[in-house]
């Protein structure tokens, strides 16, 4: 399962707080399919009110994360985290230690 850091937390809650998303509203990341010279799924990030009922809840330092499903078999072992420079937030995934 997906494991999300504490830099992470902290700027999804950032996000959360900042942006003009109702009470309830949580970070969800689902898959983006890419056209072009590297066809491929790239990973997209959103806040929504109302995942759908199929996204995997993943809870992690006073934030949920929706996943998609999709998302979430790509993700099963690895860890989402993020750097903030210049106060642009940057999100990572990693592999799980």
């Amino acid at each position: 399962m997906l494991t999300i850091t504490p830099e992470a937390s902290h700027a999804i809650r950032g996000i959360l707080d900042a942006s003009d998303a109702p009470d309830g509203s949580m970070f969800r990341i689902s898959p983006q399919q890419q056209d072009g010279p590297a066809p491929g799924a790239s990973l997209v990030v959103s806040v929504t009110d109302d995942p759908p009922p199929d996204d995997e809840i993943v809870e992690a330092e006073e934030v949920a994360v929706a996943v998609e499903p999709t998302a979430a078999q790509m993700l099963e072992d690895k860890k989402l985290d993020a750097t903030v420079v210049d106060g642009q937030i940057n999100f990572s995934i990693a592999e799980q230690a």
